[in-house]
């Protein structure tokens, strides 16, 4: 389809994929994308700790849509047409090789953003895309038919002029105007609450100990479903890691309900419960009597986790182990396997400010991702009401439905 005029509002991860896929698909298409702020892709910039988490090692579609708290099974089909491996092997082709962590997440070799940036940016220059910055899309009016769909596009500067297709990618900001777009549009948009924030907690067992990991421990809010694992890290307000982001995530709308006020219990030896521990603690006491507990931690805790957990339970560190009763001991399994914690708050993690809610999943055809209530109208990434856990599965996203929605629009 020649001349046809494609906007893409929005120039994240997301626009600027579907914006490429678009202009490589169809050359002679005029695709313009808007990015409101001065910095495009700024989220890809400082995304990973300024690494960019690309994307995830899962490759097999069913597993990864599991890692979506919300649209894993809108995804699911979604993922069978681009997966991880197209983002790899995509990547790959323009120069830029990834590498795969321990825990499964996947950076560019240069454990450098700006690849992944200057890689965006050049495929767009590349493919013929014009990137306009510091001008964003005030308003929009549907204006053709099924069969020959037409925006009126305005604007911040009031240019108005006319397009034929339109992707709105302008991720999970309230503030942002693709909210405003769709549902000017017709479009419902699921109420906006944070996904992957951090706890506050204010606790004489977690004072002083900023900074300090846990590799391996599960967390669970009474009273819910809610249960992650994985590891763990204090900060100077609290607790965040892994395992406090997915269970952010997974409990995005009832944490938010709760006010981000509600109990938390973590028990920092799994697989071990209280009854284990305390076996455990009564042969180590039988094994090696004089030893002091606080220079002798069998648990692999850090040490001044485990000083701290002794401290607290009454027990002082240089006290043999001979020394300490089983009811002692007992005190202290608890608190390790079934410790309570009273949250009073949250802080968005910095690398990943993620929102749950958007535009309606179930007015957008995943294949395509086309507005089922708008001809020529297109969604991609976080504007929708999807999003992942921690690991770079939300960047995923964004490829999968910034590419589908790229081809589609191509026409």
């Amino acid at each position: 389809m020649s001349n046809l005029r494609v906007v893409v509002v929005g120039g994240g991860a997301a626009g600027f994929f579907a914006a490429i896929a678009c202009a490589e698909k169809n050359p002679s298409a005029a695709v313009t994308l808007y990015e409101a702020t001065a910095h495009p892709l700024a989220k890809v910039r400082i995304s990973g700790g300024g690494r960019c988490n690309v994307t995830h090692a899962c490759f097999e579609p069913r597993e990864l849509a599991k890692r979506y708290p919300r649209g894993g099974r809108e995804l699911l089909g979604a993922f069978h047409r681009w997966s991880p491996h197209d983002t790899v092997a995509w990547f790959a082709a323009r120069g830029v090789e990834l590498k795969t962590e321990a825990d499964g997440r996947m950076f560019p070799v240069t454990d450098d953003s700006a690849t992944i940036v200057d890689c965006l940016l050049a495929a767009a220059a590349k493919a013929g895309v014009e990137v306009r910055t510091s001008l964003g899309v005030r308003k929009v009016e549907a204006a053709g038919t099924s069969l020959a769909p037409a925006f009126w596009i305005t604007l911040t500067d009031n240019t108005e002029f006319r397009a034929d297709r339109l992707l709105v990618a302008t991720g999970g900001n309230r503030a942002s105007a693709g909210f405003t777009i769709a549902s000017a549009l017709g479009h419902t948009i699921e109420p906006l609450v944070p996904s992957l924030f951090t706890f506050h907690i204010d606790d004489k067992r977690l004072e002083g100990l900023s900074g300090i990991a846990i590799e391996n421990m599960t967390t669970a809010v009474p009273g819910t479903k809610l249960k992650e694992g994985g590891p763990l890290l204090i900060t100077h307000w609290g607790l965040s890691g892994p395992a406090i982001l997915k269970l952010s995530a997974w409990g995005a709308r009832e944490l938010a309900a709760a006010n981000y006020e509600f109990p938390l219990r973590v028990n920092f030896v799994p697989p071990h419960t209280r009854e284990s521990l305390l076996h455990v603690f009564a042969g180590l006491r039988a094994r090696q009597p004089r030893k002091q507990l606080g220079t002798w931690n069998p648990l692999g805790l850090p040490a001044r986790f485990w000083e701290r957990q002794l401290t607290v339970a009454g027990i002082e560190p240089a006290t043999q182990w001979a020394g300490v009763s089983n009811t002692t001991f007992g005190a202290l399994a608890a608190r390790l396997t079934t410790a309570e914690f009273k949250v009073v708050g949250k802080s968005m993690n910095k690398e990943e400010f993620v929102t749950c809610g958007g535009v309606c999943l179930g007015e957008v055809n995943f294949k395509t991702m086309a507005s089922k209530l708008c001809p020529g109208l297109h969604f991609a990434g976080e504007v929708l009401d999807l999003d992942g856990i921690t690991g770079g599965f939300n960047f995923q996203a964004a490829w999968t439905t910034g590419w589908l929605a790229g081809q589609a629009l191509a026409g």
